[in-house]
């Protein structure tokens, strides 16, 4: 076997995983997921219930809501509270990790506006009407 190839599969295979594990692209990953920012969004002026954050981010399956509010959780961005009553209630809402992407989703937002917004063709996998809570961003 030739060993020059086996040396470069292995040199490649290093550089994946470093970059995977980078910070930035870790980064780039969270960053690049709409229902991920926009939960982050909705959270962003106080705690909200699962349903509620389902309903301010339009056609979205509870699945979707579910499985990104349970990786912000892991990742230390939003915590779940769960109060002792009946019915019983679960609230999320940001910690100081999560607050500091702010500064991010509003960077984003004026970057939408100063260059994308006279744009006549829409986003493939999200318009206006599905998505509610981009309307309150303006």
């Amino acid at each position: 076997m030739d060993t020059t190839n086996q040396s470069d599969l292995m040199t490649t295979t290093e550089s994946v995983a470093h970059c995977e594990s980078h910070p930035a692209v870790r980064a780039f990953r969270l960053l690049g997921d709409v229902w991920t920012l926009l939960i982050i969004y909705n959270l962003s002026n106080g705690p909200r219930r699962f349903g509620e954050l389902r309903g301010a981010m339009g056609s979205v399956s509870p699945k979707t809501v579910s499985q990104r509010l349970k990786m912000l959780e892991e990742m230390g961005l939003v915590v779940r509270q769960a109060f002792a009553e009946i019915p019983p209630r679960v609230e999320y809402h940001l910690t100081e990790k999560g607050l500091a992407l702010m500064d991010i989703i509003e960077a984003i937002q004026q970057f939408g506006e100063r260059y994308l917004a006279d744009s006549e063709t829409p986003c493939p996998s999200i318009a206006d009407a599905s998505c509610p809570s981009l309307e309150s961003l303006s």
